[in-house]
């Protein structure tokens, strides 16, 4: 079978501990290009990986001989590059957020759509265990109406594990556009409008720099989300979590509780309101944390799609969905106002 000829373009943190290396173990995949305007970057994984090395994405593009590229630059690249790329005939897994606009993500669904090749976006909450098990049992009604929710992703920041460390485009607004909100929140909006099977429609947030003196974008939030059907329920995205990494979910039913990510053991723990207690022991959660588990499954869904033909498990429409909540937030921080999610 004709392998996949794929290149990863940015090679900071997410390159080297996601992409790259799953890239890598893929057997229907050659990795042969990797791009980073950081030449010693790039020339350093490359020779890592056994890939071409580039500083420019068009030249890799144009000469790099490769059916799909990974977008794994700083936020404010990702849809010049991914539309660059989709014009050119190009398969795209970028990374989340999408865009940095409506404007943008709306570009980049309709550079896929004209070329005819897939667009998904990176979100790997989808795919962890626990929440693919929470999911069918909302969607079979074991819980009965749902009632609230509160989601949290925080840790001690991205300078712990970036390439760049506080340097790095993360805490840069005009290259990250947005900060723990971007990094984590649209992991989880992504996430709570998969999981509850509805769009959210309404959002009021709180957004503060508190944590990092030397970064300009938001290192702190907290939202109030509101679904079609009316459930309510907090996200909370955060830097300042300094000890130890939440990345957990509960989900308030009429017939249960789910506790998602909650427990270290039992990944996902479902209380029933007759006393009945059922706990699923089912992976740990994707971390760079030691433990966590290292495979993302974003990769091998995305070279899935493509070589079998077939819509991306997150392509560009649902990522758009999950950044316009995230868009929402920011507006209704700036206004003081509950703002409504532009669908």
């Amino acid at each position: 079978m004709e392998k996949l000829r794929v290149g990863v373009i940015g090679c900071g943190s997410i390159a080297q501990h996601r992409h790259l290396p799953e890239y890598k173990a893929n057997k229907q995949v050659e990795l042969v290009a990797v791009c980073d305007i950081n030449e010693e970057r790039s020339i350093e994984v490359a020779k890592k990986f056994d890939a071409v090395a580039y500083t420019s994405y068009e030249e890799l593009l144009k000469n790099g001989g490769v059916d799909a590229v990974s977008v794994c630059t700083p936020n404010y690249l990702h849809a010049p590059i991914s539309i660059t790329a989709l014009n050119a005939g190009v398969h795209v897994l970028c990374e989340k957020p999408m865009a940095t606009s409506k404007q943008e993500a709306e570009a980049m669904i309709s550079a896929a759509k004209e070329s005819g090749k897939k667009l998904m976006i990176a979100h790997n909450q989808r795919f962890v265990p626990s929440h693919q098990k929470a999911c069918q049992l909302i969607a079979s009604g074991e819980i009965g109406k749902i009632y609230s929710f509160r989601t949290a992703f925080g840790h001690g920041g991205p300078e712990g594990w970036s390439v760049e460390g506080k340097e790095g485009w993360f805490f840069q607004k005009e290259k990250a556009f947005v900060g723990a909100m971007g990094d984590l929140g649209v992991h989880k909006t992504d996430l709570l409008r998969y999981v509850l099977g509805e769009e959210i429609v309404e959002v009021g947030s709180f957004v503060e720099t508190s944590a990092k003196d030397f970064a300009n974008v938001d290192d702190n939030a907290v939202c109030v989300l509101k679904t079609e059907s009316g459930i309510i329920g907090t996200l909370a995205a955060s830097w300042a979590y300094v000890s130890k990494e939440d990345n957990s979910t509960i989900i308030y039913g009429e017939k249960a509780i789910l506790r998602l990510e909650d427990d270290p053991v039992n990944s996902l723990v479902v209380q029933y309101a007759n006393g009945e207690v059922v706990n699923y022991q089912l992976g740990k959660i994707q971390s760079n944390d030691e433990g966590g588990q290292n495979n993302s499954h974003v990769i091998g869904k995305f070279v899935d799609s493509v070589l079998n033909d077939q819509e991306p498990p997150v392509p560009g429409e649902e990522g758009m969905k999950s950044l316009l909540v995230i868009l929402a937030a920011l507006e209704s921080n700036e206004t003081k106002q509950i703002v409504r999610v532009k669908a």
